[in-house]
């Protein structure tokens, strides 16, 4: 029995395979973009794409050109190819600035720079994408119910951005000495990052990071120099504490502050 039903489908999928060779050979453009779009609705994204793509050329100018290519970018787009999506959501929304699928490409093509943003630790090209097409769609469309959604997107890849940027200050922070001094460049990181994202949700960690850092570099000073920069982690201790009074990090920095106040004069 199990053979028939594996034959039956084989069987199945031949006819399928066949049926749409037959079509994307086909020169009737009107039958081939019906087939299209019945692909599109059942699932079958790659069918569409391929016959989309030559009639999006034929039909440039036509009546069916604007929803062939917005069809054709929702194919790439559900097929979770989003870069190629993306290219084609943007062809739409340039060609068709006003068109009936004019929101919704904008939309898409953020939203699938979204998906494909990359993991923190790798270049985050795509993600810079992502947010200024999610930024686009913002201003093109401020009253749209997919605002407040866009919106979330921007927060969660920014806060993804400085993510990165906390591992790259945290790793300077473990290179410490080797080959220069790295305490310097975490703490330049570190700030650089606080002043373009004020709020984010990593500001206790790059806080820390610098208090962390500008301690270190006080206490393999020259004795000469101590006084003086660890003045400095006293002042940075007391940012720290003021913003984060009770923040998981404020023992460490307690401790940090009794050592500092050693080294300077009231």
């Amino acid at each position: 029995m199990r053979k028939i039903v594996i034959f039956s489908l084989l069987v199945l999928l031949l006819a399928s395979c066949g049926e749409f060779e037959k079509v994307r050979k086909s020169t009737d453009y009107s039958m081939k973009y019906e087939y299209a779009k019945d692909a599109f609705e059942n699932g079958k994204y790659l069918e569409c794409a391929t016959l989309l793509e030559e009639l999006v050329t034929i039909y440039k100018g036509s009546s069916k050109a604007e929803e062939a290519l917005y069809l054709l970018a929702r194919s790439y787009y559900e097929n979770k190819d989003y870069l190629t999506a993306g290219e084609y959501f943007k062809a739409y929304y340039r060609n068709f600035p006003r068109g009936e699928y004019a929101e919704l490409a904008r939309f898409y093509c953020g939203y699938g720079y979204y998906l494909d943003s990359p993991d923190p630790r790798l270049d985050q090209s795509g993600t810079y994408k992502a947010i200024d097409e999610m930024q686009q769609f913002i201003d093109y469309y401020p009253r749209s119910e997919k605002v407040a959604e866009a919106q979330n997107i921007i927060f969660e890849l920014q806060d993804k951005l400085v993510y990165k940027e906390v591992l790259n200050a945290q790793l300077y922070y473990n290179l410490g000495n080797y080959l220069g001094n790295n305490y310097q460049s975490a703490i330049i990181t570190a700030e650089n990052t606080l002043k373009d994202y004020p709020y984010t949700k990593y500001k206790e960690t790059l806080m820390m990071l610098i208090l962390k850092s500008k301690y270190q570099e006080a206490s393999q000073s020259y004795d000469e120099k101590k006084p003086e920069r660890f003045r400095a982690v006293i002042d940075e201790y007391y940012a720290f504490i003021n913003e984060f009074p009770d923040g998981t990090n404020a023992k460490e920095a307690q401790q940090i502050f009794k050592v500092a106040s050693r080294y300077v004069k009231n």
